[in-house]
């Protein structure tokens, strides 16, 4: 990460707090301020509506009585200190990458928590995404302009991919005072978040970088989960019950869905599991194979004899080294870094399509849907508008108490501060030896592809260093995990 120090705190009972990164950390003398909230009509009623200093949130809430206490991050909320006066904040929001939905639900919510929790009257949108700052594009936000622009798909605020200029950003932020950052989107953003708050610790620069982590696709590690998925799975269901009833109305009809899911396969785990309706989810973590027995050819044959209809949900970033194989393509990425990726879901249907005709075992009527970019323009529905608004609110008062260069998430139902680096030195992923995915493969009843090789490789990825640690000092719990590998 560019030589950034890690902020570790430990405690008693093996205790471990991965803090985030403080004004006082390398700005000395820093003057505080009583936080506005004790006198706001709306805070000042609410008992413990501060949150003390020592809070923390446990990233694991399972544990063994002779485990240690096990990594912690910092617990979000207002603080009874404050580091900036309303009069001298001058804050902006950006947001980057691809769309999703609930950006603007968190831009909305960032102007009006500074504005009506803080007063805090300076706040301007970064138009164009990274690129934006060192363009001299900006938007003028105030709680009238976001009113209700909730209520609406994209950003407000125009997104790109790329830019990333992080001396020309730094320079663009200490030119115009800004002063506290808020910076909405994916891994790849997260990252430039990361650096941009490095330059700006090395320069000395009392500015705030906060980040409030975006994907669609739920692949950002640490996190419950990211703004927009609930609404991504919700909106799979439309086209994955379209499929269903094109299916089932034709004879040997197949349902072909294709879903977002670039290296994670949440939407189409979710979506499957929610609906019920589809007989075979393929996913990026679960590879799978056309021809042979056990391929998926033969499931799908069977499949149609037995009921002679079938839906198939398929995420984008599933059965990609197949058809990298048959196209004879290479790798090619975007502006984010992230590969360009080939449309499975209409080579899939041309490859069953040419098997059946091929073989001329039987006549199949095949209706392939992509919603892709339909699921990410939508609005976000009630459940992540309510969670964009505890995001959004959780990084102002961060900002507000003088934290920076972390990411507001939610960590086992409780709001957080994370570091950067553990936003983004992984990817969240399907585990497919995980019971989730054991439930998936009850109700649809498909293959799982898998060899016993497969399953042995799969478990030892999932073991983490910090488990591995544990059980070495704890050979009753060595044995204790041995033995759910094997009874699992």
């Amino acid at each position: 990460m560019g030589g950034s120090s890690k902020k570790i705190v430990t405690g008693d009972a093996g205790y471990v707090l991965e803090d985030v990164p403080h004004f006082t950390d390398y700005i000395p003398d820093l003057p505080t301020h009583c936080n506005p909230l004790q006198d706001h009509p709306a805070y000042c009623v609410v008992k413990q509506y501060f949150v003390h200093d020592e809070d923390t949130v446990t990233q694991k809430v399972i544990a063994h009585k002779n485990g240690p206490r096990g990594l912690h991050f910092r617990r979000a909320g207002p603080r009874q200190k404050v580091y900036f006066e309303p009069d001298e904040v001058h804050a902006c929001i950006v947001t980057c990458g691809g769309l999703c939905p609930g950006l603007n639900t968190v831009i909305r919510e960032i102007v009006c928590g500074l504005y009506h929790m803080y007063g805090v009257k300076r706040v301007l949108g970064i138009d164009g995404g990274y690129k934006g700052f060192y363009s001299r594009n900006t938007v003028p936000l105030t709680p009238k302009v976001v009113n209700d622009i909730h209520k609406r798909g994209g950003t407000i605020l125009g997104t790109s991919r790329g830019g990333h200029d992080t001396s020309k950003i730094v320079d663009s932020i200490h030119d115009r005072g800004i002063n506290q950052v808020y910076i909405i989107g994916g891994d790849g953003t997260q990252k430039g978040a990361s650096v941009i708050f490095e330059e700006i610790k090395r320069r000395g620069l009392k500015v705030a970088v906060a980040g409030i982590p975006k994907t669609i696709d739920n692949d950002i590690p640490v996190i419950d989960r990211s703004f927009g998925f609930d609404t991504a799975v919700e909106e799979a269901q439309r086209a994955i019950n379209a499929a269903h009833v094109e299916a089932e109305s034709g004879e040997n009809g197949i349902g072909l869905v294709k879903v977002m899911g670039r290296y994670s396969g949440f939407i189409a785990m979710y979506a499957t599991l929610a609906s019920r309706d589809v007989d075979c989810c393929l996913i990026p973590e679960s590879p799978f194979y056309l021809e042979g027995a056990g391929g998926l050819f033969e499931y799908v044959e069977r499949r149609l004899k037995e009921n002679g209809h079938m839906v198939i949900v398929i995420a984008e970033g599933a059965g990609q080294e197949l058809l990298s194989e048959s196209m004879h393509s290479a790798d090619k990425k975007d502006a984010s870094g992230n590969k360009l990726l080939l449309d499975v879901g209409l080579w899939l249907s041309q490859k069953i399509k040419g098997h059946f005709t091929k073989k001329n075992k039987m006549i199949i009527n095949l209706k392939y849907i992509d919603p892709t970019y339909m699921i990410r323009a939508v609005p976000s529905n009630a459940s992540d508008n309510v969670y964009c608004t505890l995001l959004a609110q959780s990084a102002v008062h961060g900002a507000m108490a003088g934290y920076t260069g972390f990411t507001s998430g939610l960590v086992n139902g409780r709001h957080s501060y994370i570091p950067f680096y553990r936003i983004t030195e992984n990817q969240n992923k399907v585990v497919i030896t995980d019971r989730m995915w054991a439930r998936l493969l009850s109700s649809t009843n498909q293959p799982s592809f898998l060899t016993a090789k497969d399953v042995i490789e799969d478990k030892r990825e999932d073991e983490s260093p910090t488990q591995l640690l544990d059980n070495q000092s704890n050979p009753d719990m060595s044995n204790l995990v041995k033995k759910e590998i094997y009874c699992n």
